[in-house]
This record gives C-alpha cells, structure tokens and sequence, in this order.
C-alpha cells in the first residue's frame, strides 16, 4: 500500500511539471502524429526582463516577442532540445551570448528581427546544422565577416534588410548558382530569399555579384526587394543597383624576383615582390620566425598593380631564413616566399669577448672582427697562446640572383692570424666595432631613394576628423585620408572625458571614411582618437564632442549657449556699425571756416536822384556794407523791403 502511493504522487509531480507554463507566458499543447504532444509558448509581457528558464522541455515552438528582454545568456534554451521554431522578435536585445543556441540540433527557424543586436554570433550556426530561416531584420548589423560564409550554405532564408551593412564579402555569392560554376536550371526546385534593402551600401567590386545578381531573370537566389540603391560613392548615391556597371574583384597574384638566393656575409641585398589585384592588394612581409621587417618600401604605380623592396644591410648570419611577401584585397590573400641563406659558415653576432689575455683585433676592411666555426679547419690552442679566424667582409650587387646553371657564388676561406702578445690585463681594450661601408656605386642611389620613400610616407596622415548626426546614444564620425591606402587598418578609440578606464575601440579602414559610434550614454563628453597602423602614419587625430539630453533634445548648455548667441550677435553687429560710421565721417569743420561758408558777401545797390540828362548807367549807386550789415542780412533785407515799399524814390536792391 505504501508503495502504491508512493508511485501515484510521484505520478502526479510528474503531470505538475509536464504541464507547468512560466506565468508571463502562455502555453498551448500541440498534437504530433503519433499520438505524442508538444507546446507552443508566447511570452509577450512587456514587464518580462529575462528569458523564461522554465519552459516545458517538450515545447517545439517559443515565441519571446514585444518584452524588455535585452540579454540571451549561455544555454538559454540548453532544455530545449525538441525546439524547431524560435522567435525573439521585437524586444531590446542587444547582446547574444556565442553558447546561446547551444544544443539546437533540431531548429529550422530562427527570428531576431526588430531588435539592437550589432554583433551576431556567426560560430553558433555549427550548433543549428538543420537551421534554414535566419531574420535578422531591421538591427543594427555593421558587418557580415568572411568567415560567416563557410556557414551559410544550408540556409533558404536570409534577411539582413534595414541594417547598417556598408558591404559585403565577395565570395558570399559563390554559395549559389552560377556564381559557384554549376548551371542555372530553368524551373529549379526552391529558391533562396535574399533580403538586402535598406542598407547603407557601398558599391565598388565586392558588390560586382549583387549587382549581376539584380539583373538576372531566372536564378536560385532572388532579392526579397529589387530596390536596392547605393549610398557610397557619392555620384552612385540613390542609383538602383540594376543600373549600376562595376567591375569584379580580382584576387591578388604575387611575384618575387627569386625563390632563393645566397649572399655573401656581409653584403647588402634588396629583395623585391610584385603584386596585382583588384582593388590594389596591400603588401606585408614576414620572416618565418615571425618578425615583421620595417626596412620596407611599397608603392603603387597604377591601379592593381603594387611592388615593395626590403633591404638587408650588411648581412649577417642571424638573417640567413625565409622571407615571405603577403598580397591582400577584398578578393582573398596570395603569398610567395624568398629563401635566403648566407655563405661564410656559422657567425655568432656579436663575438664573445676575449679571454683574459688576449683581445679581438678589427678586420682589415674596416668592419668588427667576426669570430667563425668552420669544420674544415681546425682550431689551434696552446697553453700560451689562441688563434681566432678573422673574416674579411665582402659585398654584393643589389639584388643577388643566381643565373640558371650556374654555381653558388664562392668566398675564399677565412684567414687566419695570430694576433701580437697579449698586453697587461689593466690596459687590455676592444676596438669600437664599425659597421660595413656600402659597395661604392651599387646600390647607394637605391638606399637613398628608399630613405626618401619612408619619408614621404612618414607624411601620409589622416585628416578633417569631425563629429556628425550626434545623438543621445550614438554619433557618425568622419575623417579623410591624404596618401593612404582605402584598406589601411585604423582602430578608433572613444572613451568619457577623463575617463580612461572606460575607453572602447572599433575596428575599421581607412577608405571607408566614416564609422559609427552607438552606445553612447546622453549628456555626456567624450573623447575620440583615430589610431593607424604601421610606421607610415602621421600623428593620430583626436577631439571631443557632446552627445545629446535624454529624448534627443538639446541639452541645457547648448539651449543656453544658442540663446546667448541669439542676444549678443545683434547688440556686436549694431556696435560695429556704429564704430564704422563714426570712422568714415570726416573731422569737424574749424570756426573760420564755418563763417565762411554760412556768410555770402553782398553789395548794396542804391538808386540816385534823376537830374536832367542822366544817362541810364548812372542811375545806381554801389557802396559796400560793413560786418554788422552782413550778419543782418535777414533784417536788413525786411527793413528794406518796407522801405522800398513807403518810398519809391529810395528803393534798394541786393545782388549775392
């Protein structure tokens, strides 16, 4: 009896769990063929913070959708292994942990779209192998990595729409037909959905195979949308891709002047390597100890085409190796290697020094004595005295290439010497050692266009850093590059004001001239650099901006500063007038000649008394007044005039 009732409510735990649904969510039972039964879950509570843990384990469809979820943590969905759909659409997600689809053997659809995510996964698509739908519509993508692609063959259903994707990898249309060789069969069986609108794209050769692709009538890929337009470069802004003409990306060859030479010990030897691409590979050479060499020099005569020489000074054992030049583009990556070795036996650099009683003695070219193994000759050593094998250095052409069918070259053996008596231990001193003079009339004129070559280069900078489109939590930044090459690294830093320990670094390049800056907090300063790589960069460029208040208003500083600007730009253009105007009128007239010009000199005209035989010239008389009549002019001329008026025989007339 007691084992019966055991077993009932271990039965009856078993049913409580099998039907237990997390209390935000709502939980549907779904029948299967077969007789078994399955759950679909929906979570839409907007006060839901977290992913729901406690899911039935025989759930095949979830939907997390409309919540404040904005983490999916590592094996989230670990107890889900009959999982086929999953749907975490329009939440605030932003971060995806790379183990949250861990042990999703079975999902054939999985949504993201309508959310922050700007780094997705891309390894996590091993643990989906039977994955066919991937929405990750309307985020904040930057990039979609090369190495992403090698993952994307199963797939029937990719939307990367209404992201932020400037471009994408050249081979990710040598998935499908007939980009990967296999002919296009009329009526094929299912298609493959590419969703690619409303990005931001820069079209130059990566896109090459979008482009032909939106042009196209019958293939297996089809764009969900044929409006696809480009934003970058500017006389392509707003062109339909179908109207666009590119060329495609041509995958880097190298070249070398040689696969393997052999020169002297202490000769000077240039090795060079030429390569050809489309767009213009870059060059990197590397040893295979995997030091980089910075004796290097590179240009690029004309488009697709790039060459670079490294120099070796003055040989020396140590550099004897492998040397490998790397081409990279947008296409791919190619590299050839030069072997190097060194004739004269094994050198140890720099020799030990002497022994008590004896002391190294300078070769005889000029260079430091070189202390030398070789098999061939023994060594000879007393009780009193030591020989030490002092090797002349030699020198060799520019660039040493054996000729076809002919022999290494040869140095003659070491001489040996027997240097003087020792001198007494108090007084013993070694020779300063100096290093080989170059071979007059080889390659000084090389050496020196190559000094003026790292010159020139230690000139090529970035400049017109700016800051754009600031907001509460993001800002654009801008830059222009002067010699630099488009797929140069650059590493932009941004951090808070005075805040080192929270700075952040964003990978990019240099051609593409603008980079995005998102989690931001609002209100705040912050400071930004523009780092470059390699020694051919000038002084990093860096300066600070403001992000805007909460709600992407202004912040109250700035309001205050544009109010401030409004009031006083008028009152300082009203004062610059004034000063203007009082600068171009002329200097006050004097006193004198003020009267001058307010008086008007003026003879009194009076008529005389007729007599018989008065001729009519002589019927006026002149006189001239004075001061006091001039400055009366006003009253004298009324005076006058009711004179005139009373008196016809003394009328008075003025003349000005």
């Amino acid at each position: 009896m007691r084992w019966a009732v055991l077993a009932q409510v271990a039965l009856c735990c078993l049913g409580t769990v099998r039907c237990f649904c997390p209390a935000q969510c709502t939980c549907t039972p779904n029948s299967r063929d077969g007789g078994s039964v399955s759950s679909s879950v929906v979570c839409n509570d907007p006060d839901m913070a977290d992913i729901p843990i406690n899911v039935p384990v025989d759930t095949v469809k979830l939907r997390v959708e409309k919540t404040g979820v904005r983490r999916v943590p590592s094996e989230a969905f670990y107890y889900l292994p009959d999982l086929r759909y999953l749907w975490i659409t329009y939440n605030a997600v932003s971060a995806l942990d790379p183990g949250a689809f861990y042990n999703l053997k079975l999902l054939h659809e999985l949504r993201l779209d309508g959310n922050q995510i700007s780094v997705f996964p891309w390894d996590a698509l091993r643990e989906m192998p039977s994955l066919r739908t991937l929405d990750l519509h309307n985020n904040r993508l930057a990039a979609l990595p090369a190495e992403a692609v090698a993952l994307l063959p199963g797939l029937t259903y990719l939307d990367l729409s209404s992201n932020r994707l400037g471009t994408l990898p050249s081979d990710l249309m040598d998935l499908w037909p007939p980009f990967n060789g296999s002919p296009v069969r009329k009526g094929a069986g299912q298609k493959v959905i590419l969703g690619l609108q409303d990005n931001p794209w820069i079209c130059d050769c990566r896109l090459s195979k979008i482009i032909a692709l939106s042009k196209m009538t019958d293939c297996p890929v089809v764009l969900m949308d044929l409006f696809v337009t480009c934003s970058v470069p500017e006389n392509l802004a707003g062109v339909l891709l179908q109207r666009v003409e590119l060329e495609q990306c041509v995958k880097p060859t190298v070249m070398t002047s040689a696969t393997q030479l052999t020169s002297p010990l202490g000769s000077n030897l240039l090795l060079r390597c030429d390569a050809t691409g489309l767009p213009t590979p870059s060059l990197l050479w590397a040893k295979s100890d995997g030091t980089y060499p910075n004796n290097t020099v590179q240009e690029s005569p004309v488009d697709g085409v790039r060459w670079s020489i490294m120099s070796l000074l003055g040989i020396l054992g140590r550099d004897a190796g492998n040397y490998s030049c790397s081409a990279k583009n947008y296409a791919g990556n190619a590299q050839a290697t030069i072997s190097v070795a060194v004739a004269g036996g094994d050198v140890t650099t720099p020799p030990p020094p002497p022994p008590l009683g004896t002391s190294a003695e300078p070769g005889t070219s000029g260079g430091p004595a070189v202390s030398t193994a070789l098999p061939s000759t023994p060594s000879v050593t007393s009780a009193s005295t030591t020989i030490n094998t002092t090797l002349v250095p030699t020198t060799a052409a520019a660039v040493t290439t054996p000729a076809p069918g002919s022999s290494p070259p040869t140095t003659a053996p070491p001489r040996l010497t027997t240097p003087p008596p020792p001198p007494p231990p108090a007084e013993t001193k070694s020779p300063t050692p100096r290093p080989p003079k170059p071979p007059p009339g080889s390659d000084s004129r090389k050496l020196a266009a190559d000094e003026t070559s790292k010159k020139t280069d230690a000139s090529r900078a970035l400049r017109g850093l700016k800051v754009v489109e600031e907001g509460p939590d993001s800002a654009v930044l801008l830059w222009t590059t002067q010699g630099l090459a488009r797929d140069a690294a650059l590493t932009v830093v941004c951090s808070p004001y005075g805040d080192q320990d929270a700075k952040r670094t964003l990978e990019t390049t240099a051609g593409s001239g603008k980079v995005l800056l998102e989690g931001l907090a609002p209100g705040l300063r912050y400071s930004v650099c523009l780092v470059g790589r390699g020694p051919t960069q000038g002084k990093d460029p860096c300066l600070d901006f403001y992000t805007l208040g909460e709600g992407g208003g202004p912040s109250l500083l700035l309001v205050a500063s544009w109010v401030a600007c409004a009031v006083a730009l008028p009152l300082i253009g009203l004062l610059l007038y004034k000063i203007v105007a009082l600068s171009c009128s002329g200097p006050p007239p004097d006193a004198e000649q003020l009267e001058k010009e307010s008086y008007v000199g003026f003879e009194t005209i009076s008529m005389k008394q007729r007599g018989p035989g008065a001729r009519a010239s002589e019927l006026w008389a002149r006189r001239a007044p004075n001061d006091s009549e001039r400055m009366m002019l006003c009253s004298r001329s009324s005076l006058d005039s009711q004179t005139t008026y009373k008196s016809e025989s003394s009328r008075s007339e003025y003349l000005c």
